[in-house]
């Protein structure tokens, strides 16, 4: 699995106002139903009201590549104009093998 975080930073509340018609829309929604999408989920950071955070977990690589080349981004790509934001991402790649696992309290 590849997750990347999108940072989405605007002014006077514009991140959120972004996020708010992504959910709205359905742009949202019809990304989480394409092929190999694990999660596309919306966060706002408590101390930093003008970012908002994207959670978006795919498959594998060759699933992200067709989220791009869809007619989605486009839609994506005029709202973040709309609403002027700036964008800074993190790309992790899931720990295949649990090492981690005995520390994450259930």
């Amino acid at each position: 699995m590849i997750t990347v975080n999108l940072y989405y930073k605007g002014t006077n509340g514009s991140a959120r106002a972004f996020a708010e018609e992504m959910v709205a829309s359905g742009i949202a929604e019809s990304i989480r139903k394409e092929p190999g999408n694990l999660r596309y989920q919306y966060f706002q950071p408590l101390d930093d009201p003008e970012t908002i955070l994207l959670i978006d977990s795919w498959a594998d690589q060759a699933a992200i590549d067709a989220h791009h080349a869809s007619p989605m981004m486009a839609r994506l790509a005029g709202l973040r104009e709309k609403y002027d934001l700036h964008m800074t991402a993190e790309r992790f790649v899931s720990d295949e093998l649990g090492t981690d696992e005995r520390f994450i309290r259930k």
